[in-house]
């Protein structure tokens, strides 16, 4: 285990307010994807160990009171719930701007009413390809069809249409037809999101990493998309990590806007920070919002500049970035406190360019792993290996 860095020896300046709140509220999915973004060892948190109604009012009572303004309400599958309306009556009578984020499976006519008039605020709904094959394939799934009617729902109770993708190797060189199926369904707006490898996409690299090429013609095609569409639907292209030579600012820096609450309520800076060694986070049945968010020892242990060594510590550019990703430099270093990889500058720099030489080389032969409680259950208890 890699040791903690130095404590900054002078205090770091106190933080805004946790703008923006993710209710993890259940791991449960009917969805196996194989990039998902769950811990891989999420099968060991029970439905008994999530929080309850309660604990989650009390949760939206106090990150408003700490200056939340954002809720994200995700999963798993949130609709698995059936306290969700409850959830979503009391943010909106707090104030809180809604938006939850699904597969579909589970929005029936008589549920997206029932949200609707609870106050729910946006619907983002989420597609894995534009062909029923390829959708049902990656999600091991039979939930296409399914998902174009919840979009005809969305569009029927008069919510903008949001759609997202997350983009890879098996589904990239389909962005066109991903587009024209939006465009097909309404959508004003539409997540083109690469994979950002981490948990089960990480275990999934070698079969999901794509190469330069296929990335830059999936750029040239969003664009002609973009000039095509004009203002019907906006498309955002997120570029995967591994294809950059600067990292990005990951959350819009550690403990600075973002706050993660999981199913069994423990709070975290950004949704895959549990992984990291060392750090003890906080859980929301024994700490209030304000403390965590505060004086807790996770959220601000890379909160600034201080825990920084070189080369980020006397980088020009650390206040654009912040050093990169914790969470992608603890993976494929060991070291969290280690400049992330995928800059130039990093010394571990060539782990970046290795597993993108693979995927220029071709794709491994190797099963893909899917996102279930059973593989789930067989991988905890280990870490997955750069």
């Amino acid at each position: 285990m890699t040791a903690a860095p130095d404590r900054p020896s002078a205090a770091a300046p106190r933080p805004g307010p946790p703008l923006w709140l993710l209710a993890e509220l259940t791991y449960r999915c009917p969805l196996h994807c194989v990039f998902c973004y769950n811990p891989v060892d999420f099968a060991q948190t029970t439905p008994e160990q999530e929080l309850s109604t309660e604990d989650w009012f009390r949760v939206l009572r106090e990150a408003r009171a700490a200056g939340s303004v954002q809720l994200g309400l995700s999963g798993g599958e949130p609709l698995v719930r059936d306290d969700l309306e409850a959830i979503v009556a009391e943010a909106h009578r707090l104030g809180f701007y809604t938006n939850l984020l699904t597969s579909g499976v589970g929005l029936t006519e008589s549920r997206i009413a029932a949200l609707k008039a609870a106050g729910l605020d946006h619907i983002q709904l989420s597609f894995q390809d534009a062909t029923r094959e390829v959708n049902d394939f990656l999600s091991s799934t039979k939930t296409f069809e399914l998902k174009q009617k919840v979009a005809g729902l969305i569009k029927a109770h008069g919510y903008p249409m949001v759609m997202n993708v997350v983009l890879h190797r098996l589904n990239i060189d389909h962005i066109g037809e991903i587009i024209a199926m939006g465009d097909a369904l309404g959508a004003e707006y539409m997540e083109l999101a690469n994979s950002q490898y981490y948990s089960w996409a990480h275990l999934n690299r070698a079969q999901l990493l794509p190469t330069r090429a296929q990335l830059e013609a999936a750029e040239r095609t969003t664009q002609a998309w973009r000039e095509k569409l004009g203002d019907r639907m906006r498309l955002f292209f997120v570029v995967p990590d591994y294809h950059g030579d600067r990292p990005k600012k990951c959350m819009n820096g550690w403990g600075n806007v973002f706050l993660t609450v999981t199913p069994d309520g423990t709070a975290l800076p950004c949704h895959t920070a549990k992984m990291l060694p060392g750090l003890a986070f906080p859980n929301v049945r024994e700490q209030s919002i304000e403390s965590i968010w505060y004086a807790s020892e996770g959220f601000n242990r890379y909160r600034g500049d201080g825990w920084m060594k070189d080369p980020c510590r006397t980088c020009p550019e650390k206040e654009k970035d912040l050093g990169g990703c914790r969470c992608q430099a603890y993976m494929l270093t060991q070291d969290p406190a280690a400049a992330d990889p995928v800059c130039s500058l990093s010394p571990h720099h060539h782990l970046i360019e290795q597993a993108v030489a693979q995927a220029e080389a071709g794709v491994r032969e190797q099963p893909l792993v899917f996102r279930d409680p059973k593989a789930s259950l067989a991988l905890s208890g280990t870490r997955s290996q750069p």
